[in-house]
């Protein structure tokens, strides 16, 4: 079975082609810039084409993947009918969905439902399951959903302390994301500690980040709220903030409520504090060259990141595994250092050298007498989303 894996955005298509019973990948790649004059980074049999073409929509976009697949030197297929189902990653599945499902015309109701939650995303998303509905009619297609794995949630980690009301009557509540890479990362950290009750703390941290407190292989708080914007310092995101600098800025910089959400999640964060960029690796170099306002976002960001840990040892009573995860989590290693730094009471102990030994694959990065382990673990967001699609559809 081959699966199609699909992650539509607004202005971009993210795709794989992937066999879920042996992981190959066949093929991968990106659409951006549809709508506006498009282009194309295709990957395949270890050769990379980049092409500068018109994608007006969604529509053309994927057929362009699709001739992609079945055409040319670097054709990885003889036709589409080779192609089993599409997975396709929704970012918000509310409370409608707590794990990945085959999609109906009801299930797409729902999301047309949930889109206030998510309207910068779940359109998208609507978008691009119509139309390979239109263009490969007789292939299900299945909704992986970044929320789904924070179902698991009890109300006192997902309850905002707002009335009981906006909560029945807007779904005004913790819904969480990265789901599916907190579920694969944590799940590959119970199969490296060998032992089914686990207290594992994920730290995905990306352009955008969020941190998971994983019990028994179930997320019971995560840092990530009602929308993207709580929680960690991100790339141009705020994170958290006392509420009451909205209505405050809001009045000094006579914005709207609008321009000031977008201006906590594009103009904020990392390249907010910095004034260099949302590119940690930027940042870093400014940091060497003893930049000061770069040391402060990365002091900033560690520490954060360092209090959700703490937060969320205590809720979970221990922890045997800290993750380190996605672009940042996975290769900067002085974030690492600096966020394991101080947490030696905990018994989190780094050991220096394998935090900057660059290896592929899973690796355990702490010093040999820690009582917790810290492992980095490349998340497959991919790989969960072909395998859910795989495991409803082979039927």
């Amino acid at each position: 079975m081959l699966v199609f894996i699909l992650n539509a955005g607004s202005s971009s298509l993210k795709y794989q082609l992937m066999n879920p019973e042996n992981s190959e990948v066949l093929a991968s790649g990106l659409c951006e810039r549809i709508g506006i004059d498009g282009r194309l980074v295709h990957e395949a049999n270890d050769k990379k084409i980049k092409e500068e073409i018109s994608m007006p929509t969604h529509k053309e976009a994927i057929e362009i993947v699709l001739n992609c697949l079945t055409n040319g030197e670097n054709k990885v297929i003889n036709n589409i009918d080779e192609i089993s189902s599409i997975g396709h990653r929704v970012v918000h599945g509310g409370e409608y969905f707590s794990k990945s499902v085959i999609i109906d015309d009801d299930v797409l109701s729902k999301l047309e439902k949930l889109i206030p939650l998510a309207p910068l995303h779940n359109p998208a998303h609507i978008v691009g399951i119509k139309i390979c509905r239109e263009l490969m009619p007789t292939k299900p297609n299945v909704a992986v959903f970044d929320t789904a794995f924070h179902q698991t949630m009890p109300a006192s980690s997902y309850m905002y302390a707002v009335p009981y009301a906006d909560y029945k009557d807007h779904g005004v509540r913790k819904y969480g994301f990265h789901g599916t890479s907190h579920y694969y990362v944590s799940n590959e950290a119970s199969k490296l500690l060998n032992k089914e009750n686990t207290k594992v703390i994920v730290c995905h941290l990306g352009n955008g980040s969020s941190i998971c407190a994983v019990q028994d292989g179930k997320s019971i708080d995560t840092s990530m709220g009602l929308t993207p914007l709580e929680g960690l310092m991100m790339g141009t995101r705020s994170g958290d903030l006392d509420p009451a600098v909205i209505s405050y800025l809001m009045q000094k910089k006579e914005m709207s409520a609008e321009q000031l959400v977008n201006y906590l999640n594009k103009e904020s964060g990392l390249l907010g504090v910095s004034g260099i960029s949302s590119d940690l690796r930027e940042i870093i170099e400014a940091s060497a060259k003893g930049d000061e306002r770069a040391m402060l976002s990365i002091d900033m960001k560690c520490n954060r990141i360092k209090k959700y840990i703490c937060s969320y040892a205590g809720m979970l009573g221990g922890v045997d595994a800290i993750c380190f995860t996605a672009g940042i989590g996975e290769n900067a290693d002085i974030i690492r250092e600096k966020v394991c730094s101080g947490l030696e009471f905990m018994g989190i102990k780094l050991d220096k050298e394998k935090n900057i030994n660059r290896m592929d694959g899973n690796r355990e990065i702490n010093h040999d007498d820690s009582r917790t382990k810290i492992f980095i673990i490349p998340t497959n967001e991919e790989l969960v989303i072909a395998k859910d699609t795989y495991e409803l559809t082979k039927a």
